[in-house]
């Protein structure tokens, strides 16, 4: 694998001058609302950016668009640019990640028969957490056993990306509760925005997907939230911007200037008082198209599982746009998801791969754009992942910084510095 190109973190300055012209790729979901607020707000103007954005219809034309050069930077998967530029995906185009996008805004939906099964399986306890991973995934692989049993067909369930957090958040929780994905179930792909409709139409028995594309289940009476992200792992990374290495490395003002522009933008939408306006902003045609009144629920992380008489379930970390340095790069984030595409067998590792991975996340580039806007950043690049069971002061360059809870659900730990012993571990689990 070739590596990556070197860009300096001192290179990377406030602008002179303006505008700065860029175009950015971005699907029609609530974590999308950082770069959207970017534009529509005015940041990006103030930081002299001429910000262009396409709204497209699959990650992998997201993917297709940047490797082209259609768009500069875009809203994207965490795990795409790892898988880029390794050599995962048909282009040779190496892409870099500056800055997330937030944490969480995933959850897992299923059908209202594969719900009323997990009911009926007697494992599934009345009240308590709803959303409690651990417990709906001992009811979700009681109702696998007993179709096994009966000789019916594997539950299929989709996720938007073979190379998203979707697809191993759900492969991580689901073999963290005993159902091996390839054996037991099927997954398949499938975008966002046709989530609901295959569920709906019998061609899927569940989905992971990013809001609103569960709420759309839930609304239209065919779906049930039974667990997501922010259950799965706290304070986990789920959306990134990914950015174009070598025009990264030619224009670095230019990058300055859109990280400052996105990192005011993410306080703005951390703010609940505007989340009204954000949720007005990103139900528009040109951006997410579904009603404010879903983006308000999943911005206020008030989530309604569905049912009758189902009401909202409060999830004040279902997505986090700021705080607990949600825009940080951090390379840990990186690694774990290196760590699982090896355990899922998507890659080999070896420490080769493991430096590419470790280099797609640029936390320096992201502290040397945005230290002056006086905000607190990590003074790390990496931490263990799992590690803070509460809200914990960190070293920061100012003070202020609080990171976590960040908890896997079984209890496990990810310490990048032991990477091998961890994909050693998670294997035996398959």
């Amino acid at each position: 694998m070739s590596a990556l190109p070197e860009i300096d973190a001192g290179s990377v300055k406030h602008h002179q001058q303006a505008p700065y012209r860029m175009t950015a790729g971005f699907m029609p979901l609530l974590d999308s609302a950082i770069l959207i607020a970017a534009l529509e707000c005015g940041f990006a103007d103030q930081e002299g950016v001429n910000l262009t954005l396409v709204r497209e219809n699959s990650w992998a034309n997201i993917r297709d668009r940047m490797a082209v050069g259609h768009f500069q930077a875009a809203h994207m998967l965490a795990p795409m640019p790892i898988a880029c530029n390794l050599g995962l995906t048909p282009w040779n185009q190496k892409i870099i990640v500056p800055m997330a996008l937030g944490l969480g805004g995933n959850a897992v939906t299923v059908s209202v028969s594969l719900w009323q099964a997990m009911q009926d399986s007697g494992v599934a306890a009345s009240g308590g957490d709803v959303f409690d991973p651990a417990m709906q995934g001992r009811a979700l692989a009681a109702v696998v056993a007993d179709r096994a049993m009966r000789g019916q067909k594997k539950l299929r369930f989709a996720v938007v990306h073979a190379y998203s957090g979707h697809n191993i958040e759900l492969r991580y929780w689901l073999a963290a509760c005993g159902i091996m994905p390839d054996r037991d179930i099927e997954i398949v792909v499938l975008s966002p925005p046709l989530m609901a409709d295959a569920l709906r139409g019998g061609g899927i028995d569940g989905y992971c997907v990013g809001e609103p594309w569960n709420t759309a289940s839930v609304v239209g009476g065919h779906g049930r939230i039974i667990t997501v992200k922010a259950a799965i792992w706290r304070s986990s990374p789920e959306k990134v911007l990914g950015v174009h290495a070598g025009w990264a490395r030619e224009n670095p003002e230019a990058l300055t200037a859109l990280l400052r522009a996105m990192t005011r933008a993410a306080l703005w939408c951390a703010d609940s008082d505007h989340h009204a306006d954000l949720a007005r902003i990103l139900a528009r045609e040109t951006y997410v198209g579904q009603p404010a009144m879903w983006m308000m629920a999943a911005l206020d992380g008030e989530i309604v599982p569905g049912g009758h008489g189902s009401r909202a379930v409060s999830v004040p970390d279902f997505f986090v746009p700021f705080a607990r340095a949600a825009t940080f790069p951090w390379k840990s984030h990186a690694m774990w998801f290196y760590a699982q595409l090896a355990r899922w067998s998507y890659l080999e590792h070896s420490a080769d791969n493991a430096v590419i991975a470790a280099n797609t996340y640029c936390p320096d580039l992201y502290r040397a754009a945005v230290s002056g806007l006086g905000y607190p950043l990590p003074g790390a690049n990496a931490k263990v992942e799992g590690a803070l069971t509460r809200p914990t002061p960190v070293g920061a360059n100012l003070a202020g910084l609080t990171l976590g809870p960040d908890g896997f659900f079984d209890g496990e730990l990810f310490d990048p510095d032991h990477i091998e012993d961890y994909i050693a571990r998670q294997k035996t689990k398959i």
